[in-house]
């Protein structure tokens, strides 16, 4: 009788285990609320008064996202104090909560459970589970090793380029540069990185520390080991640099081409400067949200470009957001074999399961109806036009930051959409539909198949 009581209370034990999805989307839910309480003290602003309490919470929501979305300017609102809770929000959001968790298990006891191991595979998209402790690790010195030679950079090229205090410059180095590395957009600037449109002393440091933050750490550590060996490349780096490369070029030379003549934007610069801007503009629409030129000012066609790069996004199990190039191109492979009647879909001689099929076609017209519908309640709730709304809940579903600079004039209520919309593309639609059931259901049976009509 004892033996049976034990086995249902280990049964309902086992029930109740959640899938990691579940803890990573409690996690960030868990360090959004601590970080608006801390915003919402009186030593976080620059007046010296508590914080309007939703300011505080969309600001710590932008900040643990990586989005870069605000309803106030963040070097005028906000004191020292209250940028350093940022920067420590955003570095808790760029490397994970359940990987900084695990991170501090292996620091302080040198051992890692099952349970733990399941949590950090899940949020660093790790392959197997082998080896974690170390992919962990490496994680961590790998960006604050990115984080602190690019923060070196820009101290430097502020305090003896630009003039500025070297107190005030190696602030700025530093936010600029984990705001960077993590794909975040921040800047304790009221007006972005502006000033320096034309400096490539800047503008190039954070686009490198962009770039390379939104590869992945499962492709940079790949890349490490056998940059030489290109043969023995996994599908994943493969399709990354690919696509990476690809990207930056198209949306560079578009970017530029369209906005060439603009007055508003590119018009006033040399050439060499227009051609800085438009590669700066490519690389921070992947998710990185900082800005050179005015948003506003884009022409139509580049506000199209922009809005495609930002809802790509960058590399998976990276800082960057957006459905991930991987998703991305395995659907132009996907859709490569069904164009030639393969009964498979092949990369560089390997075979992709049809899981991983499944899963790319799943987060991308999950992602889809996410940025339709908050669009779609972005201009019911405000007075503004399609393509400024569309392309905030592009921005804010993506965790870019770039604004048609409507985020602190739309209402709360629509503030709330976006809000939301950035959480959601944090920790992704997949993840957070896993994370909404309460277990995963697997069946015994198979039904007999039927085909449709298709088309």
């Amino acid at each position: 009788m004892k033996q049976s009581a034990r086995s249902v209370r280990r049964a309902t034990a086992a029930t109740r285990f959640l899938h990691p999805a579940q803890l990573i989307t409690g996690g960030f839910a868990a360090a959004v609320a601590v970080g608006t309480g801390l915003l919402s003290l009186p030593f976080a602003t620059a007046s010296g008064e508590r914080a309007d309490p939703f300011v505080a919470l969309f600001t710590a929501t932008s900040a643990v996202c990586l989005t870069g979305l605000t309803t106030v300017d963040t070097g005028s609102y906000w004191s020292m104090s209250g940028e350093i809770v940022i920067l420590l929000l955003i570095q808790v959001g760029g490397l994970g909560i359940m990987t900084l968790a695990t991170l501090f298990a292996v620091l302080f006891s040198h051992r890692l459970g099952l349970r733990a191991r399941l949590l950090v595979q899940a949020e660093t998209k790790a392959l197997t589970l082998r080896g974690l402790r170390r992919v962990v690790r490496n994680i961590a010195l790998f960006s604050l090793a990115g984080e602190a030679i690019t923060a070196v950079m820009l101290t430097v090229a502020l305090g003896i380029a630009h003039d500025r205090p070297w107190g005030n410059a190696a602030f700025e180095g530093i936010f600029h540069a984990v705001s960077a590395f993590n794909n975040a957009g921040l800047s304790p600037y009221a007006n972005n990185l502006h000033p320096y449109v034309g400096d490539p002393w800047v503008c190039l440091p954070v686009t490198a520390a962009v770039i390379v933050g939104g590869l992945g750490f499962p492709v940079v550590f790949e890349l490490g080991r056998a940059w030489r060996r290109p043969r023995t490349w996994s599908v994943l780096t493969r399709i990354t640099l690919v696509l990476t490369v690809t990207l930056l070029a198209v949306g560079t030379v578009a970017l530029t081409a369209a906005e060439y003549g603009n007055p508003r934007t590119l018009g006033p610069l040399s050439g060499p400067d227009k051609w800085l801007a438009g590669f700066f503009a490519s690389v921070v629409s992947r998710t990185a949200g900082f800005s050179t030129v005015e948003t506003g000012g884009l022409r139509p066609e580049s506000v199209l470009v922009m809005e495609v790069l930002m809802f790509i996004g960058g590399g998976s199990a990276s800082t960057a957001g957006g459905i991930k190039v991987t998703t991305f191109g395995l659907l132009a492979f996907v859709m490569w074999a069904e164009v030639r009647g393969k009964p498979s879909v092949e990369v560089g001689r390997r075979q992709v399961p049809v899981t991983n099929q499944r899963q790319a076609l799943s987060i991308s017209l999950m992602s889809i109806g996410v940025v339709v519908v908050a669009a779609f309640l972005l201009l019911a709730l405000s007075d503004h036009r399609l393509h400024e709304a569309l392309f905030e809940a592009v921005s804010a579903f993506s965790t870019v930051g770039l604004t048609t600079g409507i985020t602190g004039d739309l209402s709360t209520a629509a503030q709330v959409v976006l809000l939301v919309v950035m959480f959601t593309g944090r920790v992704g639609p997949l993840t957070l539909a896993y994370a909404l059931a309460l277990r995963e259901r697997t069946r015994r049976y198979e039904l007999p198949e039927e085909r449709i009509i298709v088309g």
